[in-house]
């Protein structure tokens, strides 16, 4: 029954995602204005936090993480907020890097509440705190998920190949949050422009002009940025992976029959 408890909750960041992000296309005539995020945002941070500390509450119940493994998230979530200061050429942002190699290191909810966790940290000590918050949360938290079971697949293979398959996982990964991150403010400017959002023109004409919009604004800033963190994971990523899966071996509960 805790397992089952724990899945929900997060299966629950999931639904709240999916909603954050899609409701105004579902409500158009409530998102008509690109401030609109300014009042229900707060909403989204505020079960994302509730739900985060119940899915770790639910996690210690059923022994599946112990204070180790929570420091430990602390500790990465740390570094990680931190790497996001660094100014990168083309844009790259190096929590991306860290956040895909502990994600495939530790699993898939290791890496949601890592992502969830490292963004909400940074957003304070770079000022960074505002509508857009809730959503960098669930991007970089999707990230992390994927990242743990792309790693749990990759497993077998040899080290230098699950580099390789890592830095091209972070590569594609920096075009989907990238254009994840669009749709929160995306469908809110409806001014009628060739490249907005337009409710009532059916859903393949809106992915014509959403994609045409993410083309001309974010695509080339997110290739840089995807250049840059393949960049680190091919030269740093395999003596980070070989020492985080140690860590994560460790920290794994054991029992001893006696």
């Amino acid at each position: 029954m805790l397992r089952l408890r724990s899945g929900a909750a997060y299966a629950s960041i999931a639904v709240v995602g999916i909603v954050a992000f899609l409701w105004p296309f579902w409500f158009p005539s409530e998102a008509g204005s690109d401030t609109a995020h300014n009042g229900d945002a707060w909403v989204w941070a505020m079960l994302l936090g509730i739900l985060t500390v119940g899915a770790l509450t639910l996690e210690i119940s059923q022994r599946r993480i112990n204070g180790a493994t929570i420091a430990t998230l602390g500790v990465l979530a740390s570094l990680n907020s931190l790497l996001r200061i660094l100014d990168l050429p083309g844009g790259g942002n190096a929590m991306f890097f860290l956040t895909v190699i502990a994600g495939a290191a530790f699993g898939a909810r290791f890496g949601t509440l890592l992502g969830l966790t490292a963004m909400a940290a940074s957003a304070i000590i770079t000022a960074g705190i505002g509508p857009w918050m809730p959503y960098q949360m669930l991007a970089l938290a999707a990230m992390g998920a994927a990242a743990g079971a792309f790693g749990k697949l990759i497993a077998p293979l040899p080290l230098k190949a699950q580099v390789v398959a890592l830095a091209t996982f972070a590569w594609f990964w920096a075009f989907i949050y990238g254009a994840t991150m669009n749709l929160w403010f995306w469908p809110l400017i409806q001014d009628g422009g060739r490249l907005s959002y337009s409710p009532g023109i059916g859903a393949v004409a809106t992915a014509r002009r959403y994609w045409s919009y993410y083309f001309l604004d974010s695509f080339a800033w997110d290739a840089a940025g995807a250049i840059v963190n393949a960049t680190f994971i091919m030269l740093l990523g395999a003596p980070l992976l070989r020492s985080l899966r140690r860590i994560a071996h460790r920290l794994e509960p054991s029992t001893v029959w006696t």
